[in-house]
């Protein structure tokens, strides 16, 4: 399988919290391929910057750490994701869905409104 975290899978993964038992063992398994989005890096970064978020640590050396395979932000996933319908206002994650359909991810997450969009999820 070839998952995609989403931001808040991502800091708990590096936490090591609250996370489900199915969603721990499909991301530590070394069959499957685990992407961390730019648009993740991004998203951290500026929530951080306006006091909105604290994370412990270098975020890109836990994703390194991790094993994590780093996707960039393409101008086709640019593309994609501005074309998407508006069952979710929130960039970040609408860029999650335009990545997970154009790259054929399964995106790990207990946003249950990025079911809308019919991508492959798979709850945290």
């Amino acid at each position: 399988m070839r998952l995609l975290l989403d931001t808040h899978v991502l800091l708990w993964w590096l936490q090591g919290s609250d996370l489900s038992e199915l969603a721990v063992e499909a991301v530590a398994s070394p069959e499957n391929a685990v992407f961390v989005s730019a648009a993740t890096a991004w998203e951290v970064s500026i929530k951080s910057a306006l006091g909105k978020l604290t994370v412990d640590g270098d975020l890109l050396h836990g994703i390194d750490e991790s094993g994590f395979e780093h996707l960039p932000i393409t101008l086709r996933h640019a593309a994609a994701a501005g074309g998407l319908p508006r069952h979710h206002r929130d960039p970040f994650d609408r860029m999650l869905v335009a990545q997970a359909g154009a790259e054929g991810l399964t995106i790990v997450t207990r946003d249950q409104r990025l079911a809308a969009y019919r991508v492959p999820c798979l709850a945290a």
